[in-house]
């Protein structure tokens, strides 16, 4: 049995869609997911196929769709990964594979910039820390280091872009994955002439913006594909990161959202783009009138995996990876907080937030004979925990923190809930509502319907307020990992003071 109305959330992921159906003023849902490859086809090259990417989708969307039969479809509302790359030809054949995030060719055009010091005005004026992750490093790549697939390039996309593309015929972005691709000014709320200079494009060759609460139409042959009317409302959406902010209910001054998976971000939405940004921290639209000002990590949850692999390949068995997750999180456990001293900077892939320098690697601190496996596991689990509670220092400082509202694979468990509450010093409230993104998108989309006056009366019609449990700070472990913190710039420093030894 279904609701009498539906509204979509369309997420689509890294390395997934996720389409979500959910009722409006009930708890009825449905939710359809589609994998795809994330392919490293060189070192440091991590791409997709548009069109797999786009096929996933439709055949997500339409599984969605069919559970909601019976039901009034009222719009698809779209969320998307951010900071993703597409080249089109005239005909708007892709003529490039989508450059992720996560692809990392364009660390020399970002140190570049960073040397120059131009990193500082483009932070500043498009939101967006200069990284290797965003579309205008991508752009410089291409131009300096393969010049003629530029050349055949007539328009440059996000995936977002492309995904709307493909449901509605019309090339459009949204402010929203706009403000993630270090070319558009903010506070201007159009393309940067300066940005797309370094980039060496011209607006001509990028989409048209739209208000994040824009609704296009389904074409007819899209339609037919899914189950849908024609003309069905499109709403565009926003980012997957701003989305997160709204599905998890984290929209009121002082409230952080934090989302820990793989990798992992800390947000918090304020009414404009901040006067003068921290340099550490991003600035992205969910709409005109709100803005997500955060900072998002790239080594989450897989230093743990990585410790579990790496530490204790015993644990592991043929098709028990969830067990695994558990098993060493009880090994984590079993040492006392803080691990008797030992520190992880737990930088195993190159870092974005707060340092946004991929160069900094990783590193144990600390380390003595009494350590054991157990130890190097917990201070993983804590390294994480403790880079995480850098950027919402820093989120502090302009809007006063107050709780945290979570979600995402890592809180399943006890242990990473009680560490992350007493390290933010916060109470953490974990969201249970697997969907994330699609959850927001489809709070948008009801907002950008008029079905409510604000954005947390639109979430309220489709999410389930029995999914929020709140794991208070334990006071002495909130003491225990602010001893821990204290001492990491001096263990730092006394790194630095060995490795001269090797000069």
């Amino acid at each position: 049995m279904t609701a009498a109305q539906v509204v979509v959330g369309v997420d689509v992921g890294t390395t997934a869609a996720k389409v979500a159906a959910f009722g409006v003023g009930t708890p009825w849902r449905h939710v359809a997911v589609r994998e795809y490859p994330l392919l490293e086809p060189r070192p440091g090259h991590q791409v997709q196929d548009p069109e797999t990417v786009a096929a996933a989708t439709l055949s997500a969307l339409a599984d969605a769709v069919a559970a909601a039969r019976g039901a009034e479809v009222l719009a698809l509302s779209v969320s998307t990964a951010m900071h993703g790359l597409i080249g089109l030809d005239e005909h708007l054949v892709p003529v490039t594979p989508l450059l992720t995030w996560a692809d990392a060719r364009s660390a020399p055009q970002a140190a570049a910039l960073r040397a120059s010091g131009d990193a500082v005005w483009l932070h500043q004026t498009t939101g967006t820390p200069v990284h290797s992750m965003t579309p205008l490093t991508k752009l410089m790549w291409f131009a300096r280091e393969d010049p003629g697939t530029a050349a055949r390039v007539r328009t440059w996309v996000g995936l977002k872009d492309f995904v709307l593309l493909r449901l509605t015929g019309t090339l459009a972005t949204e402010l929203s994955s706009a403000s993630g691709t270090g070319l558009l000014d903010v506070r201007a709320r159009r393309w940067s002439e300066a940005a797309l200079e370094l980039a060496g494009v011209t607006p001509e060759q990028l989409p048209q913006v739209l208000p994040t609460t824009a609704s296009l139409g389904l074409t007819r042959a899209i339609a037919a594909r899914v189950g849908l009317p024609a003309g069905t409302p499109v709403v565009v959406g926003a980012a997957d990161g701003p989305l997160g902010n709204l599905g998890t209910g984290a929209l009121d001054p002082g409230v952080v959202g934090l989302s820990l998976g793989t990798s992992g971000a800390a947000r918090t939405v304020v009414a404009a783009v901040p006067e003068v940004l921290d340099p550490s921290l991003f600035c992205y639209a969910l709409t005109s009138e709100a803005w997500v000002v955060g900072g998002a990590v790239s080594n989450g949850g897989l230093v743990v995996r990585w410790a579990a692999s790496s530490l204790a390949p015993d644990l592991h068995g043929p098709g028990e990876e969830a067990s695994v997750d558990e098993r060493v999180l009880e090994l984590a456990a079993s040492v006392p907080a803080g691990s008797e001293g030992l520190v992880m900077v737990p930088y195993l892939l190159a870092e974005r937030a707060p340092l946004w320098d991929p160069e900094v690697p990783g590193a144990f601190l600390g380390l003595r004979r009494a350590h054991t496996r157990a130890h190097m596991v917990r201070a993983a689990l804590e390294g994480v925990a403790m880079q995480v509670g850098v950027i919402v220092d820093r989120l502090d400082r302009l809007a006063g923190v107050t709780s945290v509202r979570a979600t995402g694979g890592a809180f399943r468990s006890a242990l990473w809930r009680e560490v992350l509450a007493a390290t933010l010093d916060r109470p953490l409230s974990t969201v249970g509502a697997a969907e994330g993104s699609a959850l927001g998108a489809a709070a948008l989309g009801l907002f950008a319907l008029g079905r409510a006056e604000t954005l947390a009366g639109a979430l309220a019609l489709v999410r389930d307020e029995d999914e929020a449990v709140t794991v208070p700070p334990d006071p002495e472990l909130v003491a225990t990992y602010a001893s821990a913190r204290a001492r990491v710039p001096g263990l730092v420093a006394s790194l630095e003071a060995v490795a001269r030894l090797f000069d």
